[in-house]
């Protein structure tokens, strides 16, 4: 198969753990950048990494590159590329346009700009123009701009990666998929011992983690990505893939992940999308607080994604709840190594501990931190 350019974009902090997670794929000539990792590979490597990619959110296929300082030049070179290439008249399409420092100030005009190039190209030629659908198009193109520099590309995911396919409800505030699984890789857990999530949420952590220690592909329980409407599609390889994930999951491995979440609804929420994602054999949650939760293990990992207030509210005081973790840690959590994935980083001083790692990531557009704690048995100098 011919080797292209092919671009994953992530979030902010997972850049090299994406790349390694392509390096362990097969790719080349892996560049890391802010929010996105370049690499070369063949259509067999795109479809496994849109299939395995964790801590990806796009998998993106280049297909031309320009420079433009006006909105009619725009349109003249978007015109250049031969659409009928990639779709037919009664195909669907979107375009997302990404702005960075450009003389182009407005995302939406320039991406009705680029659409209106595409269908009178068709209507030039066929006489016909494909339509419009913005939530599931067959075909999504998209525009990246840095200054006056252009990379036009298709979107080989569709929708965005971390739409694993499991998660049928979720409570208020979700954490992302990518993001959780991108916290569970930065930690130290070995994938076999115990795994706790302390204020677990609709179980995001936790699925993901057991995903990771079971080897289940991420995008094993999508229907669908967006190769899958190109014309070059290929089912056979496809379906060639997807055998050799069912095949790599570990359904018999010993697990221990277990997860507390005070409020009764979203327990239950949590306890139906582990069910949907098939690992309810792997994972228990239980309706109780945090601090009144018996870990029955004496070493094991602990992640917890608590509400800063940012995002999300909470009737107890903030410094009390933070406070409440760390002497909960104290007591509770001696052996363990200690994840707590925040946004208020005032409140995380109320902990009373000192973090041996501080992490920098994004939830959004807030600015957080992975503070790792290890919670020692006894005294550290013994």
């Amino acid at each position: 198969m011919e080797n292209f350019q092919i671009h994953a974009t992530t979030l902010s902090g997972l850049e090299e753990l994406l790349a390694e997670e392509l390096r362990g794929l097969g790719a080349k000539k892996i560049v890391s950048q802010k929010r996105l990792v370049t690499f070369e590979g063949n259509k067999e490597l795109l479809y496994r990494a849109n299939l395995w990619c964790r801590t990806a959110i796009r998998i993106l296929k280049p297909i031309d590159s320009f420079s433009a300082y006006s909105e009619k030049e725009l349109y003249q070179e978007v015109q250049k590329t031969n659409w009928l290439r990639f779709i037919e008249v009664h195909n669907s399409i979107a375009v997302d346009v990404i702005l960075t420092n450009s003389t182009f100030q407005h995302s939406l005009y320039i991406a009705q700009l680029t659409k209106d190039a595409i269908v009178d190209q068709f209507r030039n030629h066929t006489g016909e123009r494909p339509s419009v659908d913005l939530k599931s198009p067959d075909l999504r193109i998209v525009l990246y701009i840095n200054k006056n520099k252009v990379s036009v590309s298709l979107d080989a995911s569709g929708q965005s990666l971390h739409k694993r396919g499991y998660r049928a409800q979720t409570h208020t505030v979700p954490l992302n998929e990518v993001l959780a699984a991108g916290i569970v890789l930065l930690g130290k857990w070995d994938r076999s011992s115990a795994f706790i999530d302390g204020m677990c949420g609709s179980g995001t952590i936790l699925i993901e983690a057991a995903m990771i220690a079971l080897d289940i592909a991420p995008g094993f329980f999508r229907k669908k990505f967006g190769f899958m409407n190109w014309k070059d599609y290929d089912k056979e390889l496809f379906a060639k893939l997807l055998g050799e994930a069912k095949r790599r999951r570990r359904s018999t491995k010993s697990l221990s992940l277990m997860g507390c979440e005070v409020n009764k609804k979203t327990c239950g929420i949590a306890r139906d999308n582990i069910e949907n994602a098939g690992l309810s054999k792997f994972i228990r949650v239980f309706n109780k607080p945090f601090e009144f939760f018996e870990p029955r293990c004496s070493s094991g990992t602990l992640v917890m994604n608590p509400p800063y207030n940012a995002r999300q509210k909470t009737s107890q005081d903030l410094g009390e709840k933070y406070k409440m973790i760390g002497d909960t840690l104290k007591k509770n959590y001696a052996g363990f190594h200690a994840y707590i994935f925040t946004g208020n980083l005032d409140a995380a001083k109320k902990i009373g501990l000192r973090a041996s790692r501080r992490i920098p990531l994004h939830n959004g557009s807030i600015d957080c931190r992975l503070l790792y704690f290890e919670m020692y048995s006894g005294s550290k100098d013994k």
